[in-house]
């Protein structure tokens, strides 16, 4: 049963123990028909109660049982007041009291509360931030779980939706996915709502359904809970400017409406509760205060983290054409490259970047005996291009489809980044949180200086 459903249960035991109040005083007052029609009341509430009981723990349920011998014996007192025969209003009292005692006791003690816990991921690529959470849900025997990815948007330049995107089918065999059109948030009203997406309406490049923004979502649900979908890298709390370079991922919708957040170190934790309170204190939230933070965000780790060092490189499925530039002549496999392309770096440097990426192949297109190159563009490259840069969509879809048509490289654009890091030996491209993964790993990372090309 779930929690609000067991909280119900005990509020409607509570107004039948005010109802029998009313039973006695009626009684005693020769009110015989008042008493018939609240011990009338009294069985309707208790056969609907048995009914949603029976429906979420079975039947013959031991609080059914009691529910059952209960109505026997409403129904008795009901008789007998109908046949005008004599009835004691305290001993009518002290037995649905004593009965109803142990309805009480049996939905404290016998009922268990299941959790339903909802993952909303919007992007397949970005699963692996949820998907360790979700495990630990869904071997719970006490919780529902369910994955519902949903639908998000291109903006056009102007900000308005564009292209509308759903990639329910992209996840894992194993992942249950349920259509988000066929789950009712009013009805259900989930006890957790787990999202990776805080941007809401503040995101020039795309949007998730507004249905979906976190503002919305929190009153559905008991607990809103916020888990990054990237690794920022570590700072110290105390650097003012470090921090000053990173707060623009901190002071997001998801992070102020979220009920949770969970970062990935302790560290980052101290660096988000300075931030937020300074941000609550500058913008008037005056309740947010520093012990409100240090309550709403967590360092528990980033599950981004349990997805790479869970997969093991003897364990994946390479696809054949990833394997016809990896692999020498006599089986062995030559050096590969983790080339990754960001958003961010690109914003920045515009066309000079798209050049540097020019470079980058031609550079490893030499080098194909030893080395092979594994790129990997951010999951919203094209999308920002498009939004925010349209005047360099036409060089940059020519760059991918040169490089895809070579085949000297491998293009990865699958939801499956930590592939992608357990087959690489080495990182290089823009900083971002997949160096902070590498380094999970063990491999060396290095940066690219854009302007040198």
């Amino acid at each position: 049963m779930r929690k609000a459903q067991k909280v119900q249960a005990g509020q409607l035991t509570d107004l039948l123990g005010r109802v029998h109040d009313g039973i006695r005083m009626s009684i005693e007052a020769g009110q015989k028909e008042a008493a018939m029609n609240f011990l009338g009341q009294c069985q309707d509430a208790a056969i609907n109660l048995g009914e949603t009981i029976e429906e979420t723990e079975g039947e013959g349920f031991v609080t059914v049982t009691l529910l059952e011998a209960y109505c026997e014996t409403v129904y008795q007192l009901y008789e007998k007041l109908r046949q005008n025969q004599s009835v004691s209003a305290n001993k009518a009292h002290k037995s649905l009291k004593k009965s109803l005692a142990q309805i009480k006791n049996s939905i404290k003690n016998d009922i268990q509360v299941r959790i339903e816990a909802v993952f909303l991921p919007y992007k397949a690529s970005m699963w692996d931030s949820l998907e360790s959470v979700w495990k630990a849900a869904d071997e719970d025997p006490n919780c529902d779980a369910y994955v519902i990815p949903i639908p998000y948007y291109d903006r056009n330049p102007d900000g308005s939706f564009r292209e509308e995107h759903y990639e329910g089918d992209q996840y894992p065999d194993y992942v249950p996915v349920t259509w988000y059109k066929d789950y009712d948030f009013e009805q259900h009203k989930p006890d957790l709502v787990f999202i990776h997406n805080p941007y809401d309406e503040c995101n020039y490049v795309t949007s998730v359904h507004p249905f979906f923004y976190s503002k919305n979502l929190k009153q559905y649900t008991e607990k809103l809970v916020y888990i990054l979908y990237f690794i920022l890298g570590e700072v110290d709390p105390d650097n003012e400017e470090a921090v000053k370079g990173i707060e623009h991922f901190i002071t997001v919708p998801g992070v102020i409406y979220a009920d949770q957040v969970v970062v990935q170190s302790e560290d980052m934790r101290k660096v988000y509760v300075n931030v937020m309170t300074r941000y609550a204190k500058e913008s008037g939230l005056d309740s947010m205060d520093k012990k409100y933070w240090e309550e709403k965000v967590l360092g528990l780790g980033s599950p981004k983290v349990d997805k790479v060092l869970s997969t093991k490189k003897e364990d994946l499925e390479i696809p054949e054409d990833w394997l016809k530039v990896i692999e020498k002549p006599d089986g062995s496999w030559k050096k590969v490259i983790f080339y990754n392309t960001t958003v961010s770096a690109f914003l920045r440097y515009g066309e000079q970047y798209l050049k540097k990426m020019q470079d980058v192949f031609r550079v490893f297109k030499k080098n194909t005996d030893d080395v092979t190159l594994l790129w990997r563009p951010h999951p919203l490259m094209k999308a920002t291009i498009g939004s925010m840069r349209p005047d360099l969509v036409e060089q940059y879809n020519e760059i991918v489809k040169e490089y895809k048509s070579d085949g000297w490289g491998i293009y990865d654009n699958t939801t499956e980044m930590d592939r992608a890091i357990v087959v690489s030996d080495i990182y290089y491209g823009d900083m971002s949180s997949i160096v902070q993964l590498e380094k999970s790993k063990v491999k060396m990372s290095i940066i690219q200086n854009i302007l040198n090309h």
